[in-house]
């Protein structure tokens, strides 16, 4: 048993100091990066994607980016699978011709051109008749296309019941102390007939009612449909006159349903005639169609013109477009951008000369820009020519490596 204690303590002791050691060894702080450890570039932790060749905030999060250090960086990876960063001399450069171009902040806004048709604004478009039946005597206005005014006469009209109304509205107005509900109806029933609170002045002034009563119309614009004929018999709600307002029409354009994104309510919208050259007239989409014409595959879509002057009217063709309102956003040139099928990749040309793939989200297209809406920032530098070549050398640097790995 005495024996046996020297190596019991001696068990103890060694464990108590490992114990130690370990303790001590886990709140010891981690070893500082040292010194000599070059950045090769920052990138966002979020979305690895995205690298720059300076620190800062992501641009889509707002996390403060990383640094990845050069001898820790594998070269193959980029953040985008399949592809790798590739480093050219400017001998080779200029060999396969390479050419680079900047992003930049730039107004845009979509625009959609198509071909409209002018037409009558509904609105105001006015359908005359009468509320009695009756027989025209008088024509003052006789020939489609003449331009009126309104409150103009446009035709008189005899009727037996209307004769019979104003002779009931004098017998009520001597009747009037006993019965005035009976006046008060009366008058009310020519109101209802078109009969004009002047021409019941005079039927009370003169007491003599009239044969016939003029019917006027009720807007200014130009006679684009005439029925009615001196002598003719009408009957109440018969169309006698159809009149439209041309100081306002409507431009009717076709559209396909892939450009629709683009147009919304309130758009601006442009329209020229080449029979009218150097002239542009300017509106406002107010309506766009909630069905697509199955033949076409097209959206109808209005806007609506100021034509005080007469200049466009119905059913002439001119050019149409519809712009979006301006906004400024990140650009880059179409041409830097490589479309996978999948994705998008545009390759970065850094400080040192590596020329890095990016994914990037595109948006619209005007005037040779896309518009970049993650993936890059403004004042970078992109390849625009030779980025083929240089895609299928940066994938096949990647293969390789990921082969050697």
């Amino acid at each position: 048993m005495k024996t046996k204690l020297p190596w019991i303590f001696t068990l103890l002791f060694a464990t108590a100091l490992g114990a130690v050691l370990i303790a001590r060894t886990s709140t010891q702080p981690a070893p500082a990066r040292p010194a000599h450890k070059k950045i090769d570039h920052w990138v966002d932790p979020m979305h690895p994607s995205y690298t720059s060749d300076k620190p800062g905030k992501a641009p889509d999060c707002g996390m403060e980016l990383v640094p990845v250090y050069a001898d820790a960086k594998n070269p193959a990876t980029t953040g985008i699978d399949g592809y790798a960063n590739v480093k050219l001399t400017s001998d080779r450069q200029q060999l396969i011709g390479v050419q680079t171009g900047m992003t930049e902040m730039r107004t845009l806004g979509p625009s959609v051109r198509t071909i409209g048709r002018v037409a009558i604004d509904e609105t105001r478009r006015f359908k005359i008749s009468t509320k009695f039946d009756g027989y025209i005597e008088k024509l003052y206005v006789n020939v489609t296309g003449q331009e009126i005014r309104k409150g103009q006469p446009l035709f008189s009209v005899y009727s037996p019941d209307l004769l019979a109304t104003q002779q009931d509205y004098l017998l009520a107005m001597r009747a009037a102390t006993q019965a005035p509900s009976l006046l008060a109806a009366a008058r009310q029933r020519l109101l209802l007939w078109d009969v004009t609170p002047s021409e019941i002045r005079e039927l009370e002034r003169t007491h003599v009612a009239r044969k016939s009563i003029t019917i006027y119309s009720p807007a200014s614009g130009y006679v684009m449909n005439k029925i009615a004929v001196a002598g003719a018999r009408v009957t109440a709600g018969d169309p006698l006159f159809e009149i439209a307002n041309l100081n306002r029409v409507w431009i009717e354009a076709d559209v396909y349903e892939s450009e629709l994104p683009f147009i919304s309510l309130g758009a601006a919208a442009t329209a020229t005639l080449s029979y009218v050259p150097g002239r542009t007239w300017t509106g406002r989409v107010t309506f766009i169609a909630p069905i697509v014409d199955p033949l076409t595959r097209t959206i109808k879509v209005r806007s609506e013109f100021d034509n005080a002057d007469g200049a466009l009217k119905p059913d002439m063709f001119g050019d149409v477009v519809i712009q979006q309102p301006a906004r400024q956003v990140v650009v880059v040139p179409d041409s830097a951008v490589l479309q996978t099928g999948t994705r998008s990749v545009v390759f970065l040309v850094r400080s040192d000369g590596t020329f890095a793939p990016r994914e990037v989200s595109v948006g619209t297209k005007s005037d040779q820009f896309y518009e970049v809406r993650s993936g890059l920032t403004a004042g970078q530098k992109v390849v625009t020519q030779a980025n083929f070549l240089i895609d299928s050398e940066s994938r096949l640097k990647a293969a390789l490596a990921q082969m050697n790995h």
